[in-house]
């Protein structure tokens, strides 16, 4: 059975090495330990595209200790900094929100684009009084099944008339590990394909397809019931006859997701604003929102 995760962690673990091909490092950030995943070359036993894959563990937030919210914040921000270093500082961005804000587990994304400060209007029409700010759109393009449109339709629609410099896109995550779920964060500079942890694959949305480079920031929010089960049953060394029962995906998700979801994506709208807003705090973006 194919094992089901977004996360490039795992696909290493789950190939029992890192290969010629990927190289893997740890250090700590803001407390945090942060797993960085460099494929350098397409490989089938990975089955990810080169790139680089940042991987945030944090527990602490989760937990909801004192401090745990800013530093996330900021190691969000440095982490997304570090995989656009060469974006201009005045190129306008584009933020998309991707998933259903109507499916809590899917809802990161679009909950997300609450907490992300939109200025692009506010820079093009009063540009003295906001000449510090980079212009920002903010996206929730919702899904297929609700707008009768495709995700990248919709995407490439707005690229063609905004031309931005970069686009972070924000979406849920399929982990294989229960121990993932919403206290990982995963930043990677390939893009993302909308739908493909919980098999449903939609457009990419790629350098190579908007023709601008894209940001892909995600929480795993859900482990797939068929890769639990698999996983379960060789660490017990039982069959697991079930599975082949199993028409249709079946998702696992923690009790407090509804929390745990508003939570993940307001850190994640923040580390979003203090990238591309450097002069700004964690205050200053309490108050713009308010």
């Amino acid at each position: 059975m194919a094992i089901r995760t977004d996360l490039a962690v795992e696909v290493l673990e789950n190939s029992g090495q890192t290969t010629q091909n990927a190289v893997q490092t740890e250090k700590n950030l803001e407390g945090f330990r942060l797993t960085q995943v460099e494929i350098h070359r397409e490989d089938k036993r990975i089955g990810k595209p080169p790139g680089s894959y940042y991987t945030l563990s944090v527990d602490a937030l989760l937990r909801r200790e004192e401090d745990a919210f800013p530093r996330t914040c900021r190691a969000v921000a440095h982490s997304l900094g570090q995989l656009a270093q060469q974006l201009d500082p005045r190129a306008p961005v584009l933020v998309i929100g991707l998933g259903n804000r109507a499916v809590t587990p899917d809802a990161i994304g679009p909950l997300c684009c609450q907490s992300v400060l939109a200025t692009r209007h506010l820079v093009e029409r009063s540009p003295a009084q906001f000449h510090a700010f980079r212009p920002v759109a903010v996206l929730a393009p919702g899904v297929l099944g609700t707008t009768g449109v495709e995700t990248g339709e919709i995407v490439m629609g707005v690229i063609d008339r905004i031309r931005p410099g970069l686009v972070i896109a924000v979406d849920a995550l399929a982990a294989r590990r229960l121990s993932r779920l919403m206290c990982t964060i995963q930043m990677t500079d390939t893009g993302i394909v909308p739908g493909s942890g919980v098999g449903n694959a939609r457009a990419a949305l790629t350098k190579q397809e908007l023709g601008v480079p894209v940001l892909a920031v995600g929480v795993p929010t859900v482990v797939d019931g068929a890769t639990l089960a698999a996983d379960i049953a060789e660490q017990s060394g039982a069959s697991c006859e079930a599975l082949d029962d199993l028409h249709t995906p079946v998702l696992v998700t923690t009790r407090d997701v509804d929390q745990q979801v508003a939570d993940a994506a307001r850190v994640i709208g923040y580390g979003i604003n203090l990238f591309l807003h450097p002069t700004l705090n964690i205050t200053d973006i309490d108050l713009f929102l308010s």
